[in-house]
């Protein structure tokens, strides 16, 4: 038990850490790509309130920020105000896509029930899965035969369980996927303690601040400027990038496995999700920063508890190795999803939530890996188009129908998929030849 003085250095040690990550814009350098970008992005803001107010039967007044604002960033509520702000928007579409509430007529009305035991079913399950796997990798770590062993002969004799255990924290990271879009459960209580232990713990990624950048990138999905998670650069102005992104185009072979980290500790492209600075931090409050810093302050703990625990060695192979096969796994699932070769951006002019919607992808990585990982790549499309209201275990079947309407009604074009049964393949290939960049025949601009 401690005593009374290192009680005392740990609430202060609390204390400090709470600061910093709520306010450490001072000591954070902003990302080189918010530089890159400010003009073009202050110039698209501007339009965008210009171009809501002429084409939008939202009144001038009521633009998506004010909406977005509305929305606590741990709230299941206020969905209904976005959906019914998108929805006027989309009669700019003219006929171009079917409108949303069109689109939803295509699903079953069971799509978007969301069952509360049956998402703490499959909650449960992956949260057996993690602590198998990594019991079983830590045991094996411990063992006086792994510890007599020479390393060339220690790593292949666990990197199974490592894949292993990286693959099971992807799943899991996939259910606090489905908290942080509220669709474990109406209940704003049940989601956010299924997303702090989903993120937080399990996957060391702080839920809240994930929560609150990931809305705004389907808010804005396939925006040339505005969408988040993704940075897009044109091609034909590849020789303007500044030093640090030639740089990182040069080594892109290598990042890989690093480039989750990258996004969530040094806050490229969005800001900072451990500490908080960057434009997704720009005018909030103190009140939703500290909201944000708990699931910090849980992460932090968590790893660092774990590291206190295991020591550094074990440590790095029990835990932070599986980690970075989680982090593969989400950084290849997301651009996949989100990169095709006649995929599509759009400007302010152009820009509509259906048809950003429409430029995700539906990729098929076989039936087990894309039902393991909650059909997180099947079903994709939908998921964008429904981001609140379809859970995981109804994105399957949603997706048929979704695929049978526009069949129907003659826009099966809009649609998306691509077998991808060599995914790791696939990303290697995609990464190599394209990195972030989008060919500028790509972008409508009007």
């Amino acid at each position: 038990m401690m005593d009374l003085s290192s009680r005392k250095r740990l609430m202060t040690l609390l204390v400090v850490l709470t600061l910093l990550i709520v306010d450490s814009s001072a000591l954070a350098p902003t990302p080189p790509n918010r530089s890159f970008l400010r003009d073009r992005n202050a110039r698209a803001a501007a339009n965008s309130v210009t171009r809501i107010a002429a084409t939008s039967t939202t009144p001038a007044s009521t633009t998506l920020p004010d909406v977005v604002k509305k929305l606590s960033i741990n709230s299941v509520d206020g969905t209904a105000e976005i959906e019914d702000f998108i929805a006027k928007e989309d009669l700019r579409l003219k006929e171009k896509a079917p409108s949303l509430s069109k689109i939803r007529r295509m699903l079953p009305p069971d799509a978007f029930e969301i069952d509360t035991p049956t998402s703490l079913m499959y909650f449960g399950l992956d949260l057996a899965f993690v602590a198998a796997s990594i019991t079983g990798l830590y045991a094996v770590v411990t063992s006086d035969l792994y510890r007599s062993l020479p390393f060339y002969e220690q790593a292949p004799m666990v990197a199974p369980l490592q894949v292993l255990s990286g693959f099971a924290m992807w799943c899991m990271w996939c259910i606090g996927h489905d908290a942080g879009h509220g669709t474990v459960s109406q209940s704003k209580t049940i989601s956010r303690i299924v997303g702090e232990i989903a993120h937080s713990v399990v996957c060391l990624t702080p839920y809240v601040p994930w929560q609150k950048s990931h809305l705004k990138h389907h808010l804005n999905h396939n925006h040339l400027d505005r969408d988040y998670s993704h940075q897009w650069f044109i091609r034909e102005e590849k020789d303007d990038l500044p030093l640090a992104f030639k740089a990182s185009y040069w080594t892109r072979n290598f990042q890989l496995p690093i480039l989750y980290l990258v996004y969530l500790l040094a806050g490229v492209p969005d800001g900072g999700h451990v500490y908080f600075y960057g434009r997704m931090w720009e005018n909030e409050s103190t009140e939703e920063k500290m909201n944000a810093a708990w699931s910090s302050l849980i992460s932090i703990a968590t790893a660092t508890g774990l590291w206190h625990l295991m020591g550094t060695a074990d440590f790095a192979v029990t835990i932070m190795a599986p980690w970075l096969v989680c982090s593969f796994w989400l950084f290849m699932v997301t651009y996949l999803q989100h990169h095709s070769d006649d995929g599509k951006l759009y400007t302010d002019d152009t820009w509509t939530f259906v048809e950003g919607g429409f430029q995700t992808v539906d990729r098929d990585y076989g039936k087990w890996v894309n039902r393991m990982s909650h059909h997180m790549m099947d079903g994709h499309v939908v998921h964008h188009l429904f981001f609140a209201k379809v859970p995981h275990y109804k994105l399957e079947d949603a997706t048929v129908a979704l695929q049978k309407g526009l069949e129907e009604s003659g826009k099966i074009h809009l649609y998306k998929r691509i077998d991808t049964p060599d995914y790791t393949q696939e990303i290697i290939k995609q990464f190599d030849e394209n990195w972030f960049f989008i060919n500028e025949a790509q972008v409508v601009r009007e």
